[in-house]
């Protein structure tokens, strides 16, 4: 969208959504952001709404969105009250790797800081909670801030970023173009691969008798799905999966024993106790999964993939760190990989799963056995 325009930030903002592929957003109107509305009518025939009953509705909408489809989930909501009710939703989209893009209004910016009619400082309640926000103020500014949102958003480690636009800059007339963001000189979201780090991992996988893969949500944000299962294979490794992880590995693959953790199943956490080598993709170590920390795989060495450098260390001290996207390290790995017959060891799964048929699926699904009460 190269040639210029010249029409209102609100109708701006729209196009940039637009431009950017997105086709349905969520919302709930407000003063704050009529003029997005009014211009909504104009560009219904490619931009969906979608009108929740409350704002925290259409947050938690848009990252439903973006989770389904693979795009950036984006909502609309007013300021103070509008913007407060997305907060949760924002917090969550943060904690689970979530892209969406939250716009809320703003009161104008003669007005900022005067404490008007449902004023609220939206970006300091949403920096802790977001990847990246910004304040509007004025219409020209709309363009590079909404480039900025998708690729900040959709690229490294996914997550919300929050675009605050001031009602003066919603109808303010500009000459509006469009360009796609590709670059911000201070954000890096692809880290250069550590050639001897998989070199070390690579090593340690080879060298090891009982290894275990956990399989984190970071592998599907990677695209790294077939990747890992290729390794595992060549490996002969088994593989766990986290409850973000589910549906990265196939339920039936012979490698995969079981999800982990407190929601998990026996053979998946028994194997990680037996363990002598934990290869993590893209998982953080919840306490979810870990419980005591103090108790976790006490025989494991620890090679931790993930593309947030925050992750590696922070709940575990692990062996190796692998900071990387998901992908590249496992394809990196994969061609030094040694296959060795741990059947002896992928049968210990084999036995966890008889036992937790037989203590819990069993009792749990016979009618005239005994109840199970939570009191137990």
């Amino acid at each position: 969208m190269a040639n210029k325009q010249k029409i209102k930030g609100a109708e701006a903002l729209l196009l940039s959504l637009i431009a950017e592929g997105t086709d349905t957003i969520f919302g709930y109107p407000g003063g704050q952001v009529i003029p997005i509305y009014d211009h909504l009518y104009h560009h219904t025939d490619r931009l969906h709404h979608i009108l929740t009953r409350h704002e925290q509705g259409a947050v938690h909408a848009a990252q439903g969105y973006a989770r389904a489809t693979g795009k950036v989930g984006v909502c609309l909501a007013t300021s103070g009250p509008g913007a407060t009710n997305l907060v949760t939703g924002i917090a969550d989209a943060m904690l689970d790797s979530t892209p969406i893009i939250c716009i809320t209004g703003q009161v104008p910016a003669a007005l900022l800081g005067t404490d008007a009619f449902q004023e609220a400082d939206t970006i300091s309640m949403t920096m802790p909670i977001s990847k990246w926000n910004y304040q509007v103020t004025k219409a020209s500014e709309i363009p590079r801030a909404i480039a900025r949102a998708y690729y900040i958003a959709r690229t490294g480690r996914p997550g919300p970023v929050v675009i605050d636009i001031s009602k003066n800059a919603q109808v303010e007339e500009f000459d509006f173009s469009y360009k796609p963001c590709i670059y911000l000189r201070s954000y890096h979201p692809k880290p250069e691969l550590d050639k001897q780090a998989v070199a070390r991992a690579v090593e340690m996988l080879n060298a090891s008798e009982k290894p275990l893969i956990l399989v984190g949500q970071g592998v599907k944000l990677a695209g790294a799905e077939r990747r890992l299962v290729e390794l595992a294979e060549a490996a002969g490794a088994p593989m766990a999966s986290t409850l973000m992880g589910i549906s990265a590995v196939p339920s039936g693959h012979p490698l995969f024993v079981g999800n982990l953790g407190m929601h998990g199943n026996i053979a998946a956490n028994e194997m990680t106790q037996q363990s002598d080598l934990i290869l993590a993709v893209g998982m953080r170590f919840s306490d979810r999964v870990t419980g005591d920390v103090k108790n976790y795989a006490p025989h494991a060495k620890i090679i931790h993939i993930d593309i947030d450098s925050a992750e590696l260390g922070k709940n575990l001290p692990v062996e190796l760190p692998i900071h990387a996207d998901a992908g590249e390290a496992l394809e990196a790995m994969k061609s030094g990989i040694r296959h060795k017959d741990r059947s002896a060891w992928i049968d210990v799964a084999k036995g966890c799963d008889r036992r937790e048929y037989e203590e819990v699926v069993r009792p749990s699904s016979d009618p005239q056995g005994r109840f199970i009460s939570m009191y137990d």
